[in-house]
């Protein structure tokens, strides 16, 4: 039998409110396997077991108080140590922040708990969620439940492990790059870069920045579903935040039929694995047995898009952080150092002029949008890469001139109003996850995940990762 941490965030809540479990049994199977994953895999920067037992006995309490309940009482989840928590050690994955143990909780963690959810751990990140790797100088290396020698993607990875070694339903994650998605790909859940200001995103120094956002890793869509419905919204503590709600209803409610979805396997110039593209073309036949109709496009994009996305993310790195550089260079990862030093010889004019390559993006989008409802394209060029690896082992541009890329993500946080969502679609011959991307129209991250969920139904279950199965012993 499953334990009822295996089912929904909803059904978990619902079997509490009821009282056919209890919340203490579920976070404390949930703190159970947290500690079984933490010793294989290094997903936590800390396991909260004596908060989230007592915010669990509350929570049964209250049921049996017969006081109000929230949507999301008593379900366990786990943030990213890049998002302050009050009172929990929150390090960015850096020496930079020795012992800095916040006074504040970020908005998102804030609206997940007064929903009734449970913070039972912060998962690893890189240093200041730099890369598409888990590794950093803090934490060391998180690796993946499918293949320990394998990456479990960056630079939510620690949330990603969390999910899907079924240690909670869904994790908060920060996607800056694909940091949502990359992560989400590799170790076979589902992430979610909400539309720009759909969440409002309030752990930068700046609130003006464009490429950020929080978004939900989770076991299914509907656990996905359910983060935004309780997370999104309006706040003045993020002038760009929208002032709008989230429709659970609609983002359930969808239909594949009738659909017109664009399918590019390589965005016009990646080079992706073939064991990649074989998987994103059943996925393909799928939505076409469904009645979606599916037509390949060509685009002309080229790795500028990446190298101009690099260029903002080197800028990023340097006004936000590069203050550290003076004090703590020796303690910091070589490759964030190289990044801020880049980002600060950049001149403001090289800078700016990234907004002309976006500009002609959003063109080639809108054009698209005028034919079909999505496209869709591989998550990642490629299946999870060694743990030995690092980000500048994927930025050649090979013989035959394509792009030899990990991620397919960086374009859409160029494009940050475009909601993207990466949904598992199985196992390539390695053995390890696949994920499709698909990209609405801008804020219509209702409707990117109700196709989501509808391609859920209609894909093979995968089966657990290794680690997966063990945490459940």
């Amino acid at each position: 039998m499953t334990h009822p941490l295996d089912l929904t965030a909803r059904e978990i809540a619902r079997g509490i409110r009821t009282s056919a479990f209890s919340a203490e049994s579920v976070v404390a199977e949930s703190i159970r396997r947290a500690r079984i994953v933490e010793g294989a895999l290094n997903p936590f920067t800390l396991i909260r077991a004596a908060q989230a037992m007592e915010a669990a006995r509350r929570a049964d309490q209250a049921v049996a108080d017969g006081a109000a309940t929230g949507p999301l009482h008593g379900v366990p989840f786990v943030a990213k140590d890049l998002t302050p928590t009050a009172g929990d050690l929150t390090t960015l994955g850096s020496w930079t922040r020795p012992d800095w143990v916040p006074d504040e909780t970020a908005l998102c963690i804030r609206r997940l708990q007064a929903a009734g959810a449970i913070l039972i751990g912060k998962t690893t990140t890189p240093e200041f969620a730099y890369a598409s790797f888990t590794s950093s100088p803090r934490w060391g290396v998180t690796r993946n439940p499918w293949n320990p020698d394998r990456t479990p993607g960056g630079s939510s990875g620690g949330s990603a492990v969390a999910v899907a070694t079924g240690v909670a339903p869904f994790a908060e994650g920060t996607d800056m790059g694909g940091s949502v998605r990359i992560p989400a790909a590799f170790c076979g859940v589902v992430g979610f870069k909400p539309s720009l200001g759909r969440i409002p995103m309030t752990i930068l120094p700046s609130l003006f920045d464009n490429i950020s956002h929080f978004g939900p890793l989770a076991r299914t869509v509907d656990d996905a579903v359910t983060f935004m419905e309780v997370t999104a919204g309006g706040s003045d503590e993020d002038i760009s935040s929208l002032p709008i709600g989230f429709d659970g209803a609609a983002a359930r409610a969808g239909t594949l039929r009738g659909r017109r979805f664009a399918l590019s396997l390589d965005l016009g110039y990646y080079a992706v694995q073939p064991q990649v593209a074989a998987l994103v073309r059943q996925a393909a036949d799928a939505l076409r047995e469904a009645g979606a109709v599916v037509d390949e496009v060509a685009m002309d994009w080229t790795r500028a898009v990446n190298d101009q996305w690099f260029d903002l993310w080197c800028v990023f790195m340097s006004a936000y952080f590069g203050d550290d550089l003076a004090a703590c260079r020796p303690r910091m990862d070589p490759a964030v150092v190289a990044m801020m030093t880049r980002g600060l010889a950049m001149d403001a004019t090289t800078y700016k002029r990234v907004d002309l390559l976006r500009s002609a993006m959003w063109r080639d989008m809108a054009r698209l949008y005028t034919q079909y409802d999505a496209l869709i394209c591989p998550t990642c060029a490629i299946t999870a890469p060694p743990v030995s690896e690092t980000d500048d082992d994927y930025v050649a541009t090979l013989p035959d001139g394509r792009f030899g890329g990990l991620d397919m993500t960086c374009p859409f946080n160029l494009l940050p109003q475009l909601p993207a969502l990466s949904v598992p679609i199985g196992c390539a011959a390695d053995g390890l996850p696949v994920g499709l991307q698909i990209v609405g129209h801008r804020f219509a991250d209702e409707q990117v995940l109700a196709w989501g969920a509808a391609l859920e139904t209609i894909l093979p279950a995968p089966p657990c990762p290794v680690a997966g199965e063990t945490s459940r012993t």
